[in-house]
């Protein structure tokens, strides 16, 4: 799949950088350009940061381009997250392109927890995620792409998506993850491949040991393939949590995921989950 843009599209960007300011973290620096934003940070917890981020146009069209780039200084910690699904639209032909890039410098904690990616059957997508880390720094963060509509009747049976996920601590990668998903292959139904599950799902947490781990399984016993609630695997990769979901909703996904993310985030960064209130809406 050739990368095919034009100029007529949407070319957004947005660059944020938080830091620690007396007692709590602040949003020291934002930067857009085109349909890109953060609302207000929130403090519903004190010290930690939490923002939205905002795609005002409500869905990305072949030939888009967004880019985002975020970066946490020493010792801050930030929330990140999104006030409704992701949408990108049937194609024309030409390739959307999402691009972020995250940096957490040392000992700085970001969390990040977008709400889940929707493809339109037809769409043409490459969705690229980085994250860097210093020495020190703890990240959580998931990503959750649904093929189709089901709920509308729409299957994703045609339609290619490229999506890249690599995590790296000072230079050394902790976990690097290529997936294609072609609507018109095999892949989608067969046992070998998504097993006509709709919604493919990512969790990793940095910083995780054995209790991490258990923790994430209390989750994982209570999904059940057989009440339609999906795949759920939970794995330890040195010290690298990483949890695989398979579902038929993006709501499934989304639940899942918070449950396990409330299970170790006071293991990990030694608070309790506070859910953010868009997520309820």
């Amino acid at each position: 799949m050739s990368a095919i843009l034009q100029s007529s599209s949407w070319q957004a960007s947005l660059a944020l950088r938080f830091a620690q300011r007396a007692r709590r973290t602040a949003l020291v620096h934002r930067k857009h350009v085109g349909p890109l934003r953060v609302q207000s940070p929130f403090y519903p917890e004190g010290e930690v940061c939490h923002v939205y981020l905002l795609h005002p146009p409500g869905g990305v069209v072949g030939g888009d381009q967004l880019h985002i780039n975020v970066e946490v200084e020493e010792g801050a910690h930030a929330l990140l997250t999104t006030p409704a699904s992701g949408k990108f639209y049937r194609s024309n032909g030409l390739i959307a392109l999402q691009q972020q890039n995250l940096t957490v410098q040392k000992d700085a904690t970001l969390e990040w927890l977008p709400q889940d990616t929707i493809l339109f059957s037809n769409s043409h997508v490459q969705m690229n995620t980085r994250v860097e880390l210093e020495a020190g720094a703890r990240f959580i963060g998931w990503e959750m792409l649904c093929l189709g509509r089901p709920a509308s009747d729409e299957l994703y049976e045609s339609g290619l998506c490229r999506q890249t996920f690599e995590l790296w601590r000072e230079g050394e990668p902790l976990f690097i993850e290529r997936a294609r998903f072609d609507g018109s292959q095999a892949f989608m139904q067969h046992a070998w491949g998504m097993q006509g599950y709709t919604v493919s799902a990512t969790l990793v947490a940095t910083n995780a040991d054995t209790e991490v781990l258990k923790a994430a399984r209390e989750v994982e016993l209570g999904v059940d393939a057989n009440d339609n609630n999906g795949l759920l695997s939970c794995t330890l990769m040195g010290d690298l949590l990483v949890c695989r979901l398979l579902a038929y909703q993006g709501e499934t996904a989304r639940l899942t995921f918070s449950r396990v993310w409330q299970k170790i985030r006071p293991l990990l960064i030694g608070r309790e989950a506070s859910v953010p209130r868009i997520w309820n809406t």
